[in-house]
């Protein structure tokens, strides 16, 4: 009987070893362990006649009809586990051991690893199967978390700062990063699909679980919402709550960063945006923001827009519940002063009470 883990032991074992999610490729798609790979038992329409089998047949002739189909495709599971085995990067190479789950830990997976045991190999299951992980993710964003918030207007440069800071040794989750998205109606431009909200989730997880608990978690300033991308509620609301660094940076110093970001994109692109956030802004704006992008002025494009981002972010900023926040000007300096005042500010003051100047 191949050994079951649960979802903390397995997946700290996961971290050293393949892990193999048998799920059909569109379960996979939905969301997945980070760092699994889909060696899908059924695609997603045997996986579907399986279940209508079981449904008006009853369970025997779901597993005698699953066995039809896994049957031919045995030798080729062995050949591939074994490939991706031999194909690790790092890892000892006489280490024969798989992680292997499905959806409940049932018999997708129980299946699966038998057949790596004939091989010679040596599975372990998560027990519980992905169900379990989730419930896992999900407990782990109520647990509080030591995060300190930067926070600034659009263009401070937040997400720069925060990768400047994890060059530094901080602890730092890069939230966009993760959304594949920077925020804002502009925030997609130039970027790839974002993934699922269950896929952020799941990669949210397992970078709050490589953090020390002992020190500080540096994370950007961002509502429930990244793109199409929600922030789980447990962890906004310690967001919300977390104290704050706000970099006050001004208006030109802001636009030199815009243009850096997204000056070399496409302005079709950019000129869409614009239009998503018209009623907000208006339609002389937008018309006057669009025509600055079709003669390629995308500092003026940006100026005109900044006047809307920066009213709603001060108004955001002003509700947020936190209690710290401390507030440094950017001015007159460079990148690597301004991560050094970061943490200085930070240091200094995270015992301190709100205080807005």
């Amino acid at each position: 009987m191949p050994k079951t883990l649960p979802a903390e032991t397995f997946l700290d074992i996961a971290d050293h070893v393949p892990t193999i999610d048998v799920r059909s490729p569109s379960e996979f798609k939905s969301g997945h362990i980070t760092g699994a790979i889909n060696v899908p038992l059924f695609d997603d329409d045997q996986r579907a006649q399986v279940g209508i089998t079981y449904k008006e047949k009853g369970s025997e002739e779901a597993v005698v009809e699953g066995l039809e189909i896994v049957g031919p495709k045995m030798a080729g599971f062995v050949r591939t586990v074994k490939e991706i085995l031999s194909n690790r990067e790092d890892g000892d190479p006489e280490d024969r051991r798989v992680c292997v789950h499905c959806w409940r830990g049932g018999m997708r997976s129980q299946s699966f690893a038998w057949l790596m045991e004939q091989a010679s190999l040596k599975p372990l299951v998560l027990e519980g199967g992905y169900k379990s992980f989730r419930n896992t993710v999900l407990q782990t964003f109520q647990q509080q978390h030591n995060l300190m918030v930067l926070s600034g207007l659009t263009g401070a440069g937040k997400t720069k700062y925060l990768h400047l800071l994890r060059d530094r040794g901080a602890q730092v989750i890069d939230l966009e990063g993760l959304a594949v998205h920077r925020g804002s109606a502009f925030g997609g431009v130039g970027l790839g699909d974002q993934p699922t909200t269950e896929f952020f989730e799941n990669q949210l997880f397992d970078e709050l679980r490589r953090q020390d608990p002992a020190r500080l978690i540096w994370v950007e300033d961002e509502g429930n919402r990244i793109g199409n991308v929600n922030v789980p509620d447990a962890f906004y609301q310690q967001i919300r709550y977390a104290p704050a660094v706000f970099i006050d940076a001004s208006i030109e110093r802001r636009l030199d960063h815009l243009l850096e970001v997204y000056g070399d994109l496409d302005l079709s692109g950019l000129a869409e945006s614009v239009e998503k956030i018209r009623k907000r802004l208006g339609g002389q704006h937008v018309k006057a923001a669009v025509e600055a992008l079709e003669k390629k002025d995308f500092r003026t494009a940006a100026r005109i827009v900044l006047h809307y981002y920066d009213k709603t972010y001060r108004k955001a900023v002003e509700k947020m519940p936190r209690d710290l926040m401390i507030e440094f000007s950017a001015e007159g300096l460079d990148d690597s002063a301004v991560v050094e005042k970061i943490l200085q500010t930070a240091d200094a003051n995270n015992g301190a009470r709100l205080s807005k100047s």
